[in-house]
């Protein structure tokens, strides 16, 4: 019996070793997985901080570009230029050969590096294209500003610039303008932008506008039958400034039409010839 609880007590000591060994490594397993859940959790946040500064950075160009679209219309539109082909709502068209098999995904450092790249082209054709609008308009301000086109919408020139036998004494005299006649009560019309700096009666023009322009010009509407500005209204090109009649010293419903610049009257033939 003694020996029996010996070998008995052997084999409980011979054993103890082996169950420390697993419990020591059940707690290291258990602190490994502890430790990769950490560290994957802490992975999930830093890839969730760099989504979330990937989509700010989308979403900023993505209002550039907007912008970009906005001002390409615009341009396009001042440009005169094909909608049709100048459509900035359709994507552009592209194509090539199918590459699937050989193509390879984009790292992340990668895409950052190219939404940078691109960020910077499209900030600085935006800047561009904000200078050339800038340069359009000022031209476009420029062309206005110069007399072109007809006083009136429809009509006919029925006495030009120069020596005339006069309608009423059938005598030479020097006609400073054109006559262009029409129907009573039509639009008379600026032929370029300006401020108004007469209106009233002149003698034998009966109710006049007289509008400064740029680089000297000055033009004259006569006859009229109603006057729709005042001195110091500031017209545009084609706007209606005047209603046609035979106020003054005049056979029948026209506008005396004249051009001068620098204080001298010129043949505004070739200013009717242009067009508005």
């Amino acid at each position: 019996m003694g020996g029996a609880l010996w070998a008995g007590y052997q084999m409980g000591v011979s054993e103890q070793p082996s169950a420390v060994v697993v419990e020591t490594t059940a707690d290291a397993v258990h602190d490994l997985i502890l430790s990769q859940r950490e560290e994957i959790l802490d992975t999930k946040g830093r890839t969730q901080e760099h989504l979330d500064a990937l989509a700010l950075r989308l979403g900023q160009m993505q209002s550039h570009i907007l912008r970009i679209n906005a001002l390409g219309e615009r341009l396009a539109k001042l440009g005169k230029l094909d909608e049709d082909e100048f459509n900035f709502d359709e994507e552009p068209a592209r194509g090539g050969l199918d590459s699937s098999e050989t193509a390879q995904s984009v790292s992340l450092t990668d895409l950052v590096s190219e939404m940078e790249q691109l960020s910077l082209v499209i900030s600085d054709r935006e800047h561009k294209l904000n200078l050339l609008e800038g340069l359009i308009r000022n031209s476009r301000l420029a062309e206005e500003l110069v007399p072109s086109g007809r006083p009136v919408e429809k009509g006919w020139v029925s006495s030009g610039y120069g020596y005339r036998n006069d309608p009423f004494s059938g005598k030479k005299a020097f006609h400073r303008g054109v006559d262009v006649a029409g129907k009573k009560n039509s639009n008379v019309i600026a032929v370029a932008s300006g401020i108004v700096t007469w209106v009233g009666k002149k003698s034998g023009f009966g109710q006049l506008i007289e509008l400064a322009h740029s680089n000297g010009y000055v033009t004259r509407y006569g006859h009229n039958s109603t006057i729709l500005v005042k001195v110091g209204d500031l017209v545009t090109k084609g706007q209606p400034i005047a209603l046609m009649g035979s106020s003054g010293r005049s056979t029948g419903p026209h506008v005396h039409f004249e051009i001068a610049q620098n204080g001298k009257t010129i043949d505004p033939a070739k200013y009717l010839r242009k067009k508005r």
